[in-house]
């Protein structure tokens, strides 16, 4: 173990950048590589981390953190995620996305979404409303009523309402706000989109109403999370927003 800790600090001091997805975000404490520094790792293991190496400020709720030249990232599939987000700060947008088509993936994941995803905290028990879960999180940006998703699902409105509810525990309405919420905070939190753009892209028509769903699942309005995030938000945003 002294010796692999020893390869990760040389290989450190004379790389650009260094990065641990999963476990290896333990190799990167005990290296001393993560101290004072923001990091992530597997949420079954994120509060080992933290009380074992109390200098790191572990966030056990994200896919990817990067601090600096040193990169943590959830587990194995978030640190493809990872991977996509370093090919994109060498080498575009572009190379990252012909990337991703060669392995299969849609899109990739930004760092900044959390490990319980909307979609596997529904858990739906039929095909049917799996499918309706699929549909409606690729057309966020559109109305999605109940009649339009009852019809994804080939049942009447009455029988589609009542089978989701069954079936996630949530109305249809409330599943949809949550994958608005978790597809707006994610794109808060890791572009610099303004706040009406967010807002439209995500379904929720303008920005006061995407702002009173932030407080009510959040507690904070999505400027105050952007600021957390990324730093200041771009001057073109309203200061009405921390009203």
């Amino acid at each position: 173990m002294a010796s692999t800790i020893d390869f990760v600090r040389r290989a450190a001091a004379q790389a650009r950048r260094i990065a641990g997805a999963g476990m290896g975000a333990f190799l990167l404490a005990e290296a001393g590589l993560l101290d004072g520094r923001r990091a992530t790792t597997h949420w079954l293991r994120a509060r080992e981390l933290a009380e074992r190496f109390p200098m790191i400020k572990v966030e056990e709720d994200r896919i990817f953190i990067a601090d600096g030249p040193v990169w943590t990232s959830a587990g194995m599939s978030a640190g493809i995620d990872l991977s996509l987000a370093l090919i994109e700060e060498d080498l575009g947008i572009e190379a990252a996305r012909a990337v991703a088509r060669k392995l299969v993936l849609y899109h990739r994941r930004s760092g900044g979404q959390s490990q319980f995803s909307s979609l596997l905290e529904l858990e739906p028990k039929s095909d049917r409303i799996q499918k309706v879960l699929t549909y409606a999180r690729a057309k966020l940006a559109s109305r999605l009523n109940v009649e339009e998703l009852a019809e994804v699902a080939h049942l009447s409105p009455r029988q589609f309402s009542r089978a989701f509810q069954n079936e996630t525990g949530q109305s249809p309405a409330k599943a949809v706000e949550h994958m608005r919420l978790e597809a707006a905070r994610a794109l808060m939190e890791d572009t610099a989109h303004p706040i009406d753009m967010v807002a439209r892209q995500t379904g929720f028509a303008d920005r006061d109403r995407m702002r009173r769903a932030f407080l009510r699942s959040f507690g904070q309005p999505p400027q105050v999370i952007r600021r957390q995030a990324r730093g200041p938000a771009p001057a073109d945003e309203a200061e009405l927003e921390d009203a």
